[in-house]
């Protein structure tokens, strides 16, 4: 619009002009050839206003559409194939057939594992039983061997005392006296006491003497032994030749 503003006078006038010269040509007018009419356009006084331009505002920006992500279709559910009749109930009974064996095999795979675990049961006691048969073997093998031990050296002692021993002239067939004697570990006596008389002073007497006499004994190095049989123990002197 502003060149429209500053050349509006001229271009009136240029317009007025040709819309002159249209009509004369349109009326028929035609220049004679004698005299020529110039005609000169009047000065046409204009002036030329500037107009400043306005400050147009600054554009507002502009936001870019942000790109919608395009929904996918979802897929539409495919319906299974109708079966047929035949076939399902087929197909059910092999279900049910397995089924059943399955559980078939679960209860023997359960009996199984019943069987093993009583006869690992059996194996235990047996072998318990075993082993307290054999603790109590031994034990009583070991305690028979103790006790064959400690006659051999009761034999001895008894064999030592007859060899010291002074028969008395009043001693006769059945006469007995028992006494308890006291050793330590090495055989030495430390102690007889007549605890049973044969009613005759006198053997009782030389019975006691006998023991005394012998002063030592031999006795087993097992302290176990020495301590269950000789450490204190009782001694029936009843000499052999006293029985004939």
């Amino acid at each position: 619009m502003y060149w429209l503003r500053q050349y509006s006078a001229p271009f009136v006038l240029a317009l007025g002009l040709h819309g002159i010269a249209a009509w004369a040509l349109y009326s028929g007018w035609t220049p004679e050839q004698k005299q020529l009419n110039v005609v000169r356009p009047q000065a046409v006084m204009a002036n030329l206003l500037v107009l400043e331009p306005k400050a147009r505002p600054a554009p507002a920006p502009v936001s870019k559409p942000v790109a919608q992500p395009t929904p996918t279709a979802k897929p539409k559910p495919v319906s299974p194939p109708k079966e047929d009749s035949a076939l399902a109930e087929k197909k059910k009974a092999d279900a049910l057939k397995a089924k059943q064996e399955q559980e078939k095999a679960d209860r023997l795979a359960e009996q199984e594992r019943d069987r093993l675990e009583r006869q690992q049961r059996l194996n235990e006691l047996a072998q318990s039983s075993l082993e307290q048969a054999i603790s109590t073997e031994s034990a009583n093998l070991q305690a028979g061997t103790a006790e064959m031990v400690a006659q051999s050296y009761q034999l001895g002692i008894y064999d030592l005392v007859r060899q010291n021993w002074s028969r008395p002239p009043s001693a006769r067939n059945g006469m007995s006296a028992k006494l308890l004697v006291e050793l330590i570990p090495t055989g030495e006596v430390v102690a007889v006491s007549v605890v049973e008389s044969s009613g005759s002073t006198a053997f009782d007497r030389s019975a006691e003497q006998a023991v005394r006499r012998a002063r030592r004994f031999e006795v087993p190095q097992d302290n176990a032994i020495f301590e269950e049989n000789f450490r204190q123990f009782y001694f029936l002197f009843q000499p052999e030749d006293l029985l004939r």
